[in-house]
Protein backbone atom coordinates (compact mmCIF):
# COMPACT_ATOMS: atom_id res chain seq x y z
CA UNK A 1 0.00 0.00 0.00
CA UNK A 2 1.32 3.15 -1.36
CA UNK A 3 2.26 5.83 1.84
CA UNK A 4 3.62 8.22 -0.75
CA UNK A 5 5.90 7.76 -3.66
CA UNK A 6 9.16 6.32 -2.99
CA UNK A 7 7.15 4.75 0.44
CA UNK A 8 4.94 2.12 0.95
CA UNK A 9 3.93 0.02 3.72
CA UNK A 10 3.70 -4.03 3.77
CA UNK A 11 3.59 -7.04 5.41
CA UNK A 12 6.22 -7.68 7.33
CA UNK A 13 8.34 -10.91 6.35
CA UNK A 14 10.35 -12.83 8.09
CA UNK A 15 13.54 -12.14 5.18
CA UNK A 16 12.93 -9.00 7.59
CA UNK A 17 14.88 -10.58 10.87
CA UNK A 18 17.65 -7.96 10.21
CA UNK A 19 16.44 -5.10 9.85
CA UNK A 20 14.36 -5.72 13.12
CA UNK A 21 17.71 -6.69 14.97
CA UNK A 22 19.03 -3.27 13.56
CA UNK A 23 16.41 -0.92 14.27
CA UNK A 24 16.18 -2.38 17.91
CA UNK A 25 19.81 -1.82 18.48
CA UNK A 26 19.16 2.10 18.63
CA UNK A 27 19.29 2.74 22.52
CA UNK A 28 16.15 4.90 21.56
CA UNK A 29 14.39 2.10 20.23
CA UNK A 30 14.96 -0.97 22.72
CA UNK A 31 12.61 -0.52 25.73
CA UNK A 32 9.69 -0.74 22.75
CA UNK A 33 10.08 -4.54 22.15
CA UNK A 34 8.43 -7.25 24.81
CA UNK A 35 12.36 -8.56 25.00
CA UNK A 36 15.28 -7.16 24.27
CA UNK A 37 16.18 -7.73 20.43
CA UNK A 38 20.21 -8.44 20.45
CA UNK A 39 19.96 -11.63 18.46
CA UNK A 40 18.51 -12.66 15.29
CA UNK A 41 16.50 -15.19 17.52
CA UNK A 42 14.86 -12.29 19.15
CA UNK A 43 14.27 -10.30 15.76
CA UNK A 44 12.44 -13.94 14.28
CA UNK A 45 10.68 -14.20 17.54
CA UNK A 46 9.34 -10.25 17.05
CA UNK A 47 8.36 -11.16 13.68
CA UNK A 48 6.95 -14.37 14.39
CA UNK A 49 4.50 -12.45 17.02
CA UNK A 50 3.55 -9.84 14.94
CA UNK A 51 2.16 -12.83 12.01
CA UNK A 52 0.54 -15.02 14.95
CA UNK A 53 -1.32 -11.72 15.84
CA UNK A 54 -2.31 -10.83 12.25
CA UNK A 55 -3.64 -14.15 11.56
CA UNK A 56 -5.62 -14.10 14.55
CA UNK A 57 -6.73 -10.82 13.60
CA UNK A 58 -6.10 -8.72 17.21
CA UNK A 59 -3.46 -6.31 15.94
CA UNK A 60 -2.05 -5.55 11.94
CA UNK A 61 2.03 -4.06 11.94
CA UNK A 62 3.55 -3.21 8.35
CA UNK A 63 6.77 -2.20 7.61
CA UNK A 64 7.19 1.12 6.43
CA UNK A 65 9.74 0.39 3.61
CA UNK A 66 11.61 2.40 0.37
CA UNK A 67 11.35 1.76 -2.98
CA UNK A 68 14.09 -0.41 -2.49
CA UNK A 69 12.11 -2.31 -0.26
CA UNK A 70 14.42 -1.42 2.62
CA UNK A 71 12.71 -1.05 6.13
CA UNK A 72 12.83 2.06 7.70
CA UNK A 73 10.01 1.71 10.11
CA UNK A 74 6.74 0.52 11.56
CA UNK A 75 3.33 1.05 11.78
CA UNK A 76 0.32 -0.81 12.93
CA UNK A 77 -2.68 -1.34 14.81
CA UNK A 78 -3.50 -3.55 17.76
CA UNK A 79 -5.02 -4.11 20.47
CA UNK A 80 -8.24 -4.48 18.15
CA UNK A 81 -12.00 -4.31 19.51
CA UNK A 82 -14.47 -5.84 16.87
CA UNK A 83 -17.45 -5.05 18.94
CA UNK A 84 -17.01 -1.12 19.05
CA UNK A 85 -14.73 -0.95 16.09
CA UNK A 86 -11.65 0.51 17.58
CA UNK A 87 -7.85 0.09 17.55
CA UNK A 88 -4.87 1.93 19.09
CA UNK A 89 -2.13 2.65 16.75
CA UNK A 90 0.98 2.31 17.11
CA UNK A 91 4.64 3.46 15.10
CA UNK A 92 8.80 3.66 15.13
CA UNK A 93 11.41 4.40 12.70
CA UNK A 94 14.56 3.74 12.11
CA UNK A 95 17.30 6.82 13.34
CA UNK A 96 18.07 7.17 9.63
CA UNK A 97 14.31 7.84 8.61
CA UNK A 98 13.31 10.09 11.98
CA UNK A 99 12.45 13.31 10.37
CA UNK A 100 11.47 12.59 6.94
CA UNK A 101 7.54 12.60 7.14
CA UNK A 102 8.23 8.33 7.18
CA UNK A 103 5.82 8.06 10.44
CA UNK A 104 3.31 10.32 9.88
CA UNK A 105 3.07 9.07 6.25
CA UNK A 106 3.05 5.39 7.99
CA UNK A 107 0.41 6.66 10.04
CA UNK A 108 -2.01 8.28 8.37
CA UNK A 109 -1.87 5.22 5.01
CA UNK A 110 -2.42 2.43 8.35
CA UNK A 111 -5.29 4.59 9.20
CA UNK A 112 -6.86 4.40 6.08
CA UNK A 113 -6.11 0.77 5.84
CA UNK A 114 -8.06 0.54 9.04
CA UNK A 115 -10.72 2.01 8.46
CA UNK A 116 -11.53 1.17 5.22
CA UNK A 117 -10.27 -2.35 5.21
CA UNK A 118 -10.24 -3.44 8.49
CA UNK A 119 -13.70 -1.90 8.97
CA UNK A 120 -12.72 0.14 12.47
CA UNK A 121 -14.17 3.62 13.16
CA UNK A 122 -11.80 5.18 15.88
CA UNK A 123 -8.05 4.55 16.51
CA UNK A 124 -6.37 6.03 19.65
CA UNK A 125 -2.97 7.02 20.25
CA UNK A 126 -0.69 8.00 22.59
CA UNK A 127 2.61 9.77 23.56
CA UNK A 128 4.72 10.40 26.75
CA UNK A 129 4.34 14.01 27.14
CA UNK A 130 8.00 14.99 27.07
CA UNK A 131 7.87 13.68 23.73
CA UNK A 132 6.84 16.22 21.31
CA UNK A 133 8.56 14.28 18.03
CA UNK A 134 5.76 11.62 18.69
CA UNK A 135 3.07 14.48 19.43
CA UNK A 136 3.65 16.00 15.95
CA UNK A 137 3.70 12.67 14.40
CA UNK A 138 0.23 12.28 15.64
CA UNK A 139 -1.30 15.61 14.59
CA UNK A 140 0.21 15.47 11.17
CA UNK A 141 -1.45 12.13 11.06
CA UNK A 142 -4.76 13.62 11.59
CA UNK A 143 -5.06 12.50 15.30
CA UNK A 144 -6.91 14.87 17.42
CA UNK A 145 -5.54 15.31 20.92
CA UNK A 146 -8.34 14.19 23.66
CA UNK A 147 -6.40 15.17 26.62
CA UNK A 148 -3.78 13.57 29.10
CA UNK A 149 -3.57 10.15 31.21
CA UNK A 150 -1.45 11.22 34.24
CA UNK A 151 0.76 8.44 34.97
CA UNK A 152 -0.44 5.67 32.45
CA UNK A 153 3.14 4.24 31.98
CA UNK A 154 6.07 3.11 34.28
CA UNK A 155 9.76 2.63 32.96
CA UNK A 156 12.38 1.93 35.27
CA UNK A 157 9.86 2.92 38.23
CA UNK A 158 9.36 6.22 36.70
CA UNK A 159 5.30 7.19 36.10
CA UNK A 160 4.83 9.25 33.16
CA UNK A 161 2.32 10.66 31.60
CA UNK A 162 0.51 10.54 28.14
CA UNK A 163 -1.00 12.26 25.97
CA UNK A 164 -4.16 10.23 23.77
CA UNK A 165 -4.76 11.38 20.57
CA UNK A 166 -7.69 9.65 18.24
CA UNK A 167 -8.85 9.67 15.08
CA UNK A 168 -12.35 8.48 13.66
CA UNK A 169 -12.99 7.01 10.21
CA UNK A 170 -15.30 10.49 9.65
CA UNK A 171 -12.73 12.46 10.46
CA UNK A 172 -11.34 14.76 7.53
CA UNK A 173 -8.25 13.14 5.59
CA UNK A 174 -4.91 15.23 6.45
CA UNK A 175 -2.99 16.48 3.82
CA UNK A 176 0.23 14.82 3.74
CA UNK A 177 3.01 17.27 5.84
CA UNK A 178 6.39 17.37 3.68
CA UNK A 179 9.36 16.54 5.45
CA UNK A 180 11.09 19.47 7.51
CA UNK A 181 7.86 21.12 7.88
CA UNK A 182 5.16 21.01 10.96
CA UNK A 183 1.60 21.29 11.39
CA UNK A 184 -0.58 24.24 12.75
CA UNK A 185 -1.16 23.49 16.51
Amino acid sequence: MEVSPGLRLRRWSPTDAGAVLAAFADPVMAWQAGEPIVALPAARRWLAARAEQWDAGSAFAFAVVDGADAVLGNVAVGAVDRRHRTGWVSYWTGAAARGRGVASGGCRAVAAWAFEDAGLFRLELGHRVNNPASCRVARAAGFAVEGVQRGKLEYDGVRHDVELHARLATDAVPPPVRPGRTTAG
